[in-house]
């Protein structure tokens, strides 16, 4: 089985100020971490990053015994992936997503959603809403309370079936559609997913407070 994982690291950091993707996080940048993540997993064969190439030659990736490529990424998320897509040879059984700024993933983690995903088609890492929710209008007054029953996180990796992924980035570009994760990609074929619950941290790295909270977790 082939498992090629993209890893997403394409965005400016706009609401960071600086670089995220490059910031240091335990001695390594955030991107490296998530690079690292699927190059230790077993089951992942090969990645894909999308990200400029300035960013991707300022990584230290001789850890590597893998094939990494790199590729620009586009305007929005869904671009990026789809650039991605595009570099996925014939022989491609699955496909893992991940966000760059999630370094804290763990290759048990990848693991258990590409087992899920070899069941169902397609899986995805996710955490359940424990908090309680509210709902609020533009200036932050609470105007109603939100069911949290059955609401879930979504979380990447991302893992679907190749053939499965690319008909529906297909139907994304095609319709021009806006959509930030591969769930909802998949939603437009009318293609159900599997969440995974994860047991540990995943955060997405977007301020630079979340880059001390990840210190603290590693």
């Amino acid at each position: 089985m082939k498992v090629t994982a993209i890893i997403v690291a394409a965005g400016s950091s706009r609401r960071m100020g600086f670089d995220k993707l490059l910031a240091p996080l335990a001695g390594k940048p955030v991107l490296q971490h998530s690079i690292q993540a699927f190059v230790d997993c077993d089951h992942v064969t090969n990645i894909i990053v999308v990200c400029p190439k300035d960013r991707f030659d300022t990584l230290d990736l001789e850890f590597s015994h893998k094939l990494i490529q790199r590729v620009d990424g586009g305007i929005d998320r869904h671009d990026s992936v789809a650039a991605g897509l595009a570099l996925l040879s014939d022989d491609t059984d699955y496909v893992a997503v991940h966000d760059g700024a999630r370094p804290l993933i763990t290759c048990e983690q990848i693991g258990r959603v590409l087992q899920a995903a070899t069941k169902h088609s397609g899986a995805a890492s996710a955490r359940r809403v424990t908090e309680t929710v509210k709902r609020a209008d533009s200036k932050g007054q609470v105007t109603e309370s939100v069911c949290r029953d059955d609401l879930w996180l979504m979380e990447t990796p991302q893992i679907f079936r190749a053939n499965l992924l690319t008909d529906a980035y297909g139907v994304v570009q095609l319709k021009g559609e806006r959509v930030t994760d591969e769930v909802s990609a998949m939603e437009l074929i009318g293609h159900h997913t599997y969440l995974v619950s994860n047991p540990g941290p995943n955060p997405k790295i977007t301020y630079p407070q979340d880059i001390e909270q990840a210190e603290r977790f590693v």
